[in-house]
C-alpha cells in the first residue's frame, strides 16, 4: 500500500507518534521506534504488497480467545488487508514492538489515530505487548525466537498451494540468542523455501542492557550464511540499501537483511539512558519535561506542552516476553 507520503516522513511521522504517546503515558518503546522507523515505513510504504483493511480504522475490544461459539474472535491481521494467494504476508515477530508497529499502521492509514487511547488499557485489542488479536498482528510470537519459524510454515504452505505473495517477518536482534531461529533457517535450506524474506533490527539492544553484555552473538551475518541462508548487512536507516537488498537473489534459500541500527537515532538525548534502553520511563515530572523538551526540539517538533496524563503510567513491560530489541 503506497500512501502519498515519502517513506521518510512516514519514518518521522513513526518516531514523532512514539515519542508524543510516550511521553503523555510516562513511559514507552521510545528506542525502537529509533532504530526500527525506517524499517517498518519502507516494508509497508514501499515492499509489501497488501489489500486494503478489514477490519475498522477504530479497533474493536478484545472479543476474548478461540473458543467454540465464540464468533466474534478475530486477529488483527484484517489490518493488513485479506489473505489472498496473491498478496504479501508480514509477521511482526518481536510483539514489544507493537507500539512502534500501530504507529506505522496509523501513519500509513491503516488504522487511526484513535486507536492508541486503547493501548494498554483494559479490554482493549490494542495490546502493549502485541498478541494476535492486536492491530497487524495475525499470532503471539514475543520475542521468544519463532518468529521465523512461523512464517517459514507459512511460506512453505503457500508454496506448495501455489500461492505467489511472499512471506516477511520483522525481526529483532535478541531472536538469535534463540535455538528456533537457526532450525527455522536449516529448515527452510532443506526444504528450499525462498519466499520467506526476515529484515531483522539490528540495533544490539535488549531488556536487559546491551546484548554484548548480555549474549553476545558475533558475526550475524557469518552465522546465517553458515546455516544456508542469504544475508545482506545494511545500514538499517538507509533506505535506498534496503530496497537494494530485497532484489538480492536468493534460489532455494531464505533472505535475511541484516539493518543494523542506532537505538537513539533522531533522538540522540536517549544516549543518557544507554545502556538501559528497553523500556523508557520517567522517574520524575521535571525528569519528562526535561526529556521532552530535548527531544522535541531534536525532531524539530513544537516545544510547548502536549496534553498529558500525568496519573497515568503505563504497567511494566513484562520481561519475559521481551528477550531483545
Amino acid at each position: 500500500m503506497n500512501t502519498d507520503k515519502s517513506t521518510e516522513a512516514l519514518a518521522f511521522g513513526i518516531r514523532r507518534r512514539v515519542f508524543e504517546h510516550s511521553i503523555r503515558n510516562n513511559g514507552g518503546y521510545l528506542s525502537q521506534a529509533c532504530s526500527a522507523a525506517e524499517q517498518l515505513a519502507w516494508l509497508y510504504n514501499e515492499q509489501l504488497r497488501l489489500g486494503a483493511p478489514t477490519l475498522p480504522p477504530v479497533p474493536l475490544p478484545f472479543a476474548g480467545v478461540p473458543a467454540p461459539g465464540n464468533h466474534a474472535y478475530r486477529t488483527g491481521a484484517g489490518y493488513h488487508g485479506p489473505a489472498e494467494p496473491s498478496l504479501d504476508r508480514l509477521f511482526i515477530a518481536p510483539a514489544h514492538y507493537a507500539l512502534v508497529a500501530y504507529a506505522a499502521l496509523i501513519e500509513v492509514g491503516r488504522l487511526a489515530p484513535e486507536a492508541l487511547d486503547q493501548f494498554n488499557q483494559d479490554g482493549s485489542s490494542v495490546e502493549m505487548i502485541g498478541a494476535e488479536h492486536s492491530p497487524g498482528m495475525e499470532v503471539h510470537n514475543g520475542t521468544l525466537g519463532i518468529g521465523l519459524s512461523t512464517g517459514a510454515g507459512l511460506a512453505w504452505g503457500r508454496r506448495r498451494k501455489g500461492e505467489t505473495g511472499a512471506v516477511w517477518v520483522f525481526m529483532s536482534d535478541g531472536e538469535v540468542q534463540e535455538g528456533q531461529t537457526w532450525e527455522a533457517v536449516q529448515s527452510c535450506v532443506h526444504h528450499g523455501i525462498d519466499n520467506l524474506y526476515a529484515i531483522m533490527d539490528v540495533n544490539a539492544q535488549q531488556c536487559d542492557g546491551a546484548m554484548s553484555a548480555v549474549m553476545d552473538v558475533g558475526d550475524l551475518k557469518a552465522k546465517f550464511v553458515s546455516f544456508g541462508a542469504v544475508a545482506v548487512e545494511i545500514d538499517g536507516h538507509d533506505l535506498a540499501a534496503m530496497r537494494v537488498a530485497a532484489q538480492t537473489p536468493h534460489p532455494g534459500r531464505p533472505l535475511i537483511i541484516l539493518a543494523r541500527t542506532c537505538p537513539y537515532q533522531g533522538m540522540p538525548s536517549l544516549k543518557s539512558r544507554f545502556p538501559r534502553l528497553h523500556y523508557v520511563r520517567f522517574k520524575s515530572e521535571d525528569e519528562r519535561e526535561s526529556m521532552r523538551r530535548a527531544i522535541a526540539a531534536e525532531l524539530g517538533l513544537n516545544a510547548e506542552p502536549a496534553s498529558s496524563q500525568p496519573g497515568r503510567q503505563e504497567t511494566s513491560p513484562a520481561t519475559t516476553a521481551a528477550k531483545g530489541d
